[in-house]
């Protein structure tokens, strides 16, 4: 794919990468603020994050694009480092883009740990677990114990990390499925296996719902 075919707006987000001699990836912030035709493109000056080293000219990068539809990823390099009047990177452009089409049925592997409460039940049974996979539209939650039948509405809570930082998520969801245990789960004494999918109206909760997924699909 090519770079112009993007059709970037400026304000969208950006993540920079860069590894160093040990392999160690250091994440940056960044917005797009434009592209100057076959010779500079022009990024929001990122904050470094503590522990990760300083952005200068010549250092080599991974670029992370989200879309509407989709992350992209290219490499690139910084050319200049500019404060006034605006604190810039000029960076090179890339001729071609990989692209990666995201759906709403898209998953990544996470093993995140979290807490379930049924809230169907009168009792509101709780247990914990871990988030084996997730999408914008459901996940697969591996549980130390059952907590519902399928249809039983959950609530989901547990901490993510989006850039440097972290929400607390509590999303409602419904059972879809109880889902046949692997060598893994029998393994790790993981009885309870499910399926389900978010319900969640509020916007504020699917804003940090979108940019955890988002996030953990572009670092695959």
């Amino acid at each position: 794919m090519k770079f112009d075919e993007l059709k970037l707006n400026p304000g969208c987000q950006i993540q920079l990468q860069i590894s160093d001699d040990g392999g160690e990836v250091f994440k940056y912030g960044s917005r797009y603020v434009g592209c100057i035709q076959g010779k500079a493109l022009l990024l929001a000056l990122p904050r470094t994050p503590m522990g990760a080293p300083r952005l200068r000219v010549g250092h080599k990068l991974t670029v992370h694009v989200m879309l509407d539809n989709g992350i992209c990823v290219f490499n690139s390099a910084i050319t200049h480092s500019v404060t006034t009047p605006y604190p810039l990177l000029h960076m090179t452009v890339p001729v071609n883009v990989a692209f990666k089409e995201v759906r709403g049925a898209t998953r990544v592997t996470v093993n995140h740990p979290v807490g379930v409460t049924n809230i169907s039940e009168l009792e509101e049974p709780h247990t914990k677990g871990i988030i084996a996979d997730i999408s914008v539209s459901g996940a697969r939650l591996e549980l130390s114990e059952a907590v519902g039948r399928v249809g039983d509405e959950l609530e989901v809570l547990t901490d993510v990390q989006i850039g440097r930082l972290v929400r607390t998520l509590r999303v409602k969801s419904v059972i879809r499925s109880r889902i046949e245990r692997s060598t893994k789960e029998i393994d790790h004494n993981l009885p309870a296996v499910y399926g389900i999918e978010f319900i969640e109206a509020n916007e504020d909760v699917l804003l940090v719902l979108y940019a955890y997924v988002y996030g953990e699909m572009a670092a695959v």
